[in-house]
């Protein structure tokens, strides 16, 4: 054989060794089938976490402060006279700010300071859902002038969460026998589960807090726990 045929016969023996291959690696590639699904379970929160506190003002930065000391002296008392326990109560935010005139000269910008007011804020976490109600009109007659949130949540949303990833690889293997059957293929086993997903919290949003005859009413309502997953699966 001459030299030129045996290179025309190595070159054909190359595209073909290629050819096969390349036919062998797509035979090898697993067809895949990939859905999402979605899990969501209801329940009554256990646990209620609101903030309030006391605005003071004062000619003078000090009187403001002593004012403003007082006044939450009597409100922490008034809390742990409720029995919630230490670790439950929590200063959350403390500020002395200026106050301005609301006029300007004729001839600057600059305002004049004409006092301060001091703001001291804790927040209480209850285990019992039922005493937000009286706990605010507890508060409210205790000193405190201002709310800023209520929030509601579950104190361990474990098992709930472990429901919820239940019911959303349920939702996504429904879903995917449906399109699996719909294209005339069989789901072969899983590839892989990726989860994203979490706790919608309930909230009530932020309030001034006056004196009140009647108790303060409140709805806890149901907690949302809410998780997602995305599943592949090789089809056939």
């Amino acid at each position: 054989m001459s030299h030129a045929r045996r290179w025309l016969s190595g070159a054909a023996l190359a595209v073909a060794m290629a050819g096969f291959g390349t036919a062998h690696a797509d035979d090898a590639t697993p067809h895949i089938l990939t859905v999402s699904g979605q899990g969501d379970v209801h329940a009554v929160p256990d646990q209620a976490q609101l903030s309030a506190g006391v605005v003071t003002e004062g000619k003078t930065a000090a009187a403001a402060l002593v004012a403003n000391s007082r006044a939450m002296n009597a409100v922490f008392a008034a809390i742990r006279k409720l029995g919630v326990p230490e670790k439950s109560i929590q200063t959350s935010n403390f500020e002395i700010t200026p106050q301005y005139t609301s006029d300007r000269n004729d001839n600057t910008d600059a305002q004049r300071i004409i006092g301060y007011q001091a703001s001291n804020q804790v927040t209480v976490i209850l285990d019992d859902v039922s005493k937000v109600g009286p706990t605010l009109d507890t508060l409210v007659a205790s000193g405190a002038n201002q709310a800023n949130s209520i929030a509601f949540g579950m104190r361990d949303n474990k098992a709930l969460l472990e429901q919820a990833r239940a019911e959303a690889v349920k939702d996504a293997t429904a879903h995917a026998q449906t399109l699996a059957k719909a294209a005339g293929v069989t789901l072969g086993p899983i590839l892989s589960i990726q989860e994203d997903g979490g706790m919608r919290p309930t909230s009530v949003t932020a309030m001034t807090m006056e004196a009140r005859a009647a108790p303060t009413p409140i709805a806890a309502g149901e907690q949302s726990v809410s998780t997602s997953v995305t599943i592949t699966w090789e089809i056939k």
